[in-house]
Parts: C-alpha cells; sequence; structure tokens
C-alpha cells in the first residue's frame, strides 16, 4: 500500500465515522419533519467531553477507567483490516476475519465488565443482554466470512468482500452476506430495530445503560467507538456492493464513500419507519443472519458441487 493511500485512510477513520453518525441523526430528523442537528455534532460533542473531567463512583476499580480505552484501541484495530475507501486495507494476513471477529468481542468484554464494575443490577441487566445478543452475533460473522472466502477461494477479508458475480450461487452467496452484515452492524452499534441509542427507558435499554456511568474523555471514547464500529460494518457492506473496489483508484474511493452515505441513510430510513423490537424478539432477529449466513455458506458448496 502506498503512503497516500495509507494516509487517506486514516483522516477516514477521523472524520467519516462522525459524518456517518451525523447523517443517521439527520435522515431520522428529515423522516420526522425536522432539520435535525449539524452533521459534525458528534465530533463537537466528543470534543466537549474530552475537555471535561471524569466522574468516578466510589465502587468502580480500574477496569472501569480501562475499559472505554480497550474498546477504542480494539475498535480502531478492526478498523485496520476493513477496505475503507476501495482499497486495500492498512493491514491484511490470513483468516484476518477471526482477527475482526475477537476483537469486537474483546472490546465488547470489556465494556460489559466495566458496567458490572460499578456494582449496578441496572447496568448488570443491560450488560446480560448485550452478552446474550453478542453470543447469537457471533457465528454471523464466521459463516458470512467462510462464506466469502470459499467463494473467492482466499484467506483474506479485503478479497473476500470482492466476489465474482458469475454464477447464480454467488449471487445467493452475496446477497446472504448482505442481509448477514446488515444486522450484524445493526445489533453491534445498538441501532434500531434491535436497540435504541437515543433511550433513556429503564426496561428497554442495552448498550446505553452499561455507559450511563461514564463521562468525560472515557464517555467520549465509547462514543467515538460507537461511530468507528458504523463506518466499518458500513464500509464493509460498501465494499462488497463496490463493482470497484480494491482497484484504490478515485472512482473506487468515491464509490465507496458513496455506498457509506447510502449504508446510513437505509439505517436511518429503517430506524425512522420501524420500531424497536421486544427484547425476546431479538433473538429472532439475530436468527435471520445466521440464516442467512447459512444459506451462503450452503450456496458455496452448491456452487462447487458438494451438494450433487
Amino acid at each position: 500500500m502506498s503512503t497516500g493511500s495509507a494516509l487517506a485512510q486514516l483522516v477516514a477513520l477521523a472524520v467519516l465515522p462522525f459524518l456517518l453518525a451525523g447523517l443517521v441523526n439527520r435522515v431520522k430528523s428529515l423522516w420526522s419533519g425536522r432539520k435535525g442537528p449539524p452533521l459534525l455534532q458528534l465530533l463537537f460533542d466528543v470534543a466537549r467531553l474530552v475537555r471535561k473531567t471524569s466522574v468516578y463512583s466510589t465502587t468502580s476499580t480500574p477496569v472501569f477507567r480501562v475499559a472505554p480505552w480497550v474498546l477504542l484501541v480494539t475498535t480502531l484495530a478492526s478498523a485496520s483490516i476493513v477496505p475503507l475507501l476501495g482499497s486495500r486495507p492498512l493491514v491484511s494476513f490470513a483468516f484476518d476475519f477471526v482477527w475482526l471477529a475477537y476483537l469486537w468481542g474483546l472490546g465488547r468484554v470489556a465494556l460489559v465488565l466495566a458496567a458490572l464494575d460499578t456494582g449496578s443490577s441496572f447496568e448488570g441487566m443491560g450488560a446480560a443482554r448485550e452478552a446474550t445478543f453478542a453470543t447469537l452475533l457471533e457465528p454471523v460473522l464466521f459463516l458470512v466470512s467462510g462464506a466469502l472466502c470459499a467463494l473467492s477461494d482466499t484467506r483474506t477479508l479485503h478479497e473476500a468482500l470482492m466476489p465474482e458475480l458469475s454464477s447464480g450461487a454467488a449471487v445467493v452467496v452475496w446477497a446472504g452476506a448482505l442481509v448477514a452484515l446488515l444486522i450484524v452492524l445493526q445489533v453491534e452499534t445498538g441501532r434500531i430495530p434491535v436497540d435504541d441509542p437515543g433511550t433513556h427507558l429503564e426496561l428497554t435499554m442495552v448498550h446505553e445503560v452499561m455507559v450511563l456511568d461514564h463521562s468525560g474523555p472515557e464517555l467520549a471514547a465509547i462514543q467515538y467507538s460507537a461511530a468507528l464500529k458504523l463506518f466499518v460494518g458500513a464500509s464493509l457492506l460498501a465494499t462488497l456492493l463496490n463493482p470497484w473496489a480494491g482497484k484504490g483508484t478515485l472512482p473506487a474511493a468515491l464509490a465507496h464513500l458513496a455506498l457509506c452515505a447510502g449504508v446510513a441513510v437505509v439505517v436511518g430510513t429503517i430506524e425512522s419507519l420501524s420500531a424497536r423490537l421486544k427484547l425476546r424478539a431479538v433473538p429472532r432477529y439475530v436468527l435471520v443472519a445466521i440464516g442467512a449466513g447459512a444459506v451462503a455458506l450452503l450456496a458455496t458448496a452448491w456452487r462447487t458441487g458438494g451438494l450433487a
């Protein structure tokens, strides 16, 4: 990878997460007939939080203080193996999709431990819900990654996200991966219909309840991590949809950005036109992603004659 391409991806990591989060909020505002906040409102909020002093409970331990930074580092590390601008990622190696899944898992574990460290049963409730949904979601990443790798005959994530749609089975794998990754994006970022990032209702909170005690720079790290994960998830979908992905050209980068914006519009539209699912319905929604991933994996066997 050239120095210019690497620098462009680093700039994208610093700016685009805030823009995508702002675009989702702007779309939701437009659907409700309001102008909405500025596109970079989250950036202003994070900058304000960084300047504040953190407040800690007397019952918390250093685990509570370290967890937001573990979440931020793991999310940044996961972004390094995902194509962010229609080109090669910053880092690539065999079976790097396993690295992606377990980095997200490590960040989640840190946040759950921080919630439990407060000694609050309220935050413990949110942590239990988060752990339950994550347990169901993890197989989706491996099913989709395995199907795409088998389809592309590759072992790296960025090459697997650029399959050749030369047969009906390949299209089935591609479509199943799109459906599964969209649900992964919604669950991982705590978006409707799985969770509502704007709610503070006691019986419905999942992700937000785990970060209620965080403040100052630690809360800023959590908010930036959430926006960054939205950008990473959108980039996975955009790479699958981008016909010029991997070329490292200006049209490829522009197409990638446009598709990421399109994903943000879709996420905002879904949140505007649908309600949050009941908690007992969320596992069934995640099962849709598992089913889509399983169909994609079976389609690769069909393509190679494994089911004949």
